[in-house]
């Protein structure tokens, strides 16, 4: 499947990762005052740490799941224009992915820094680099709207847009662009006070921007009657509220790390310290955008009609919907995973890592099978969720049952990748991260569609899906055959 809106939050909470690790053994506080390591890590049950870490991430992803459906959900029940405007709106994804690229390569590396500088107890760079994370964030979310701006209707056709769906996603873009600054601030500074020991309040600022989204998206959309638009307004303006709230939250003198006069002045150390970070999760997201674009042509060249192809369209953005919701619960589950296995991994206890290992692909398996059941087996009950057209309801449950067909593997490939980024193999986690975008999907959307059409660019997301998996249980094999050989820890 593919991984669409999901980036906005998959690479922000990579940050929180990293960050609440680093927390663990820097021991970082509000003041100069240390605390103790917590121990347990390496002595309580791994089963009762993993639901201990991991519930508290498992409701940040699903408040942020719902985030992203809650905009397709109401504008998929728009009298007369529902299934276009949900064709529309998967039209977007691609400049959505290509504009968190571009936040991402600020955010994570922004924050990611940061948290190395509080480990390090070097306050007054990490000051100067929170000052240079939001600088950043405002030029580049001003840069990337302007110059959007100037090309809207030609990059949206370029993404898969028709002339019937391209009204909808100007409308809705244009209202995403006119806020893209509050939407990098609003991620970036979230990204900051999970870094600078503040991960409840950053789980906070995500469930109060979802539950006000969901209230202003159906007054905006109905009550005002302002369509479209009125769901792109309700994100930006959830946003904007909770922005003022984290900037509340860090603005407060009291706190070792906060906003203050005398940090925002780029200083060209930082920033390219922080562009080296984030270039990693920039090329990630970038890949992301090019397999939508891929998707969206793909579906549209090989469709009989241009209506057929917006038809297609808002099928494959229905059908990522549900499947989002289960993915998350699992990078909720990878959350709580990754400090117990980093822990015991440099403790040199592998027992207790293999533990956590197993453990994390039990339960992330078992997630993506009953999503797999859910959505092979009543596929027309989630669509009626976006939708109350008869075709689309046909062709999106048909293509839901196709895409979700090997769903359950999902849940181990990304634990696995996981892993590798826990125990420091970053290499191999962005191998496999691009694995199936890049090495498997992009040749199979090229290749099958010349002998089954529309058909084709369907089945290159299962097959991707089973390929990669594959290809993470052999990465996995010789890793710990690896490990056996050289001796390390026994694994």
């Amino acid at each position: 499947m593919q991984y669409i809106r999901l980036v906005w939050y998959n690479t922000y909470t990579k940050v929180y990762l990293f960050c609440c690790h680093n927390a663990i053994f820097t021991n970082f506080m509000s003041n100069t005052t240390t605390k103790k390591v917590p121990t347990e890590l390496g002595t309580e049950r791994v089963g009762k740490l993993l639901m201990q870490y991991a519930i508290p991430a498992i409701i940040a992803q699903i408040a942020a799941s719902l985030y992203n459906l809650i905009d397709r959900a109401f504008i998929g029940h728009m009298p007369n224009v529902g299934p276009e405007a949900i064709s529309g709106l998967t039209n977007t994804f691609p400049f959505m992915n290509l504009s968190v690229a571009f936040g991402a390569m600020i955010g994570v590396g922004g924050a990611t820094l940061l948290s190395v500088r509080l480990g390090q107890r070097d306050y007054d760079s990490a000051k100067n680099i929170l000052g240079n994370l939001v600088t950043l964030n405002i030029i580049v979310g001003i840069l990337f709207a302007a110059v959007s701006f100037l090309f809207i209707d030609e990059i949206l056709l370029f993404f898969g847009a028709s002339e019937n769906t391209l009204p909808y996603a100007r409308d809705y873009m244009e209202v995403i662009l006119l806020g893209n600054i509050i939407t990098h601030l609003y991620f970036g500074i979230n990204a900051a006070l999970r870094s600078s020991g503040h991960p409840q309040q950053a789980m906070t600022a995500t469930i109060m921007t979802v539950v006000m989204n969901a209230v202003l998206t159906p007054l905006f959309i109905f009550g005002f009657g302002m369509g479209i638009r009125g769901a792109a307004l309700a994100t930006i303006l959830a946003q904007a509220i909770t922005l003022v709230w984290q900037t509340r939250l860090l603005s407060n003198p009291k706190e070792l790390l906060h906003l203050q006069r005398g940090i925002y002045k780029l200083k060209s150390k930082i920033v390219k310290r922080i562009l080296r970070i984030g270039m990693s999760p920039f090329l990630i997201n970038t890949a992301a955008c090019v397999v939508v674009i891929i998707i969206n042509q793909g579906l549209r060249k090989n469709s009989i009609s241009d209506a057929d192809g917006d038809l297609s369209t808002a099928a494959y953005g229905i059908s990522n919907s549900m499947q989002f919701i289960f993915v998350m619960i699992v990078l909720g589950l990878t959350q709580g995973m990754q400090p117990i296995v980093s822990y015991n991994y440099g403790a040199k206890q592998p027992a207790r890592v293999r533990s956590a290992l197993m453990l994390t692909m039990k339960w992330a398996t078992l997630v993506t099978t009953i999503g797999g059941v859910v959505c092979v087996a009543f596929p027309e009950f989630v669509v009626h969720i976006f939708t109350s057209a008869p075709q689309l309801i046909e062709r999106a449950s048909w293509a839901m049952r196709v895409m979700c067909i090997f769903m359950p593997v999902i849940g181990f490939q990304l634990v696995t990748t996981n892993f590798f980024q826990s125990i420091g193999k970053v290499n191999r986690s962005i191998f496999l991260s691009l694995t199936r975008q890049v090495l498997m999907l992009i040749p199979l959307l090229i290749i099958l569609p010349k002998y089954y059409g529309v058909n084709g660019v369907w089945y290159s997301m299962p097959i991707s899906d089973l390929v990669a998996a594959m290809l993470t249980v052999v990465t996995l094999m010789l890793q710990f055959k690896e490990w056996k050989n050289e001796k390390i820890n026994n694994l």
